[in-house]
């Protein structure tokens, strides 16, 4: 579904940053689990190690990205969607 701007009768919230940031890690994780254990991988090491590293790199970054665009999301809709709630 596409975000809208459409105000409902019902009370408007905030996104949670921190869910956001919690299931972009698990995307994020699923994402590197996908690609780091397709038979077409070649790993620069064949280190689990670095398996790990990557996964988590992953991870982290979705998580990052997710948070980001929750919060970005939250701005816009106090200065824009919601200026009567300041």
């Amino acid at each position: 579904m596409l975000p809208s701007l459409y105000i409902s009768g019902n009370q408007a919230r905030a996104w949670s940053v921190t869910r956001a940031a919690a299931l972009g890690a698990g995307l994020g994780t699923l994402a590197a689990l996908f690609r780091t254990l397709s038979p077409l991988h070649q790993a620069m090491s064949d280190s689990p190690g670095w398996r790990v590293v990557e996964i988590a790199a992953a991870a982290l970054g979705f998580a990052l990205l997710c948070a980001g665009a929750a919060a970005l999301r939250n701005v816009i809709a106090r200065r824009l969607i919601w200026p009567e709630l300041q």
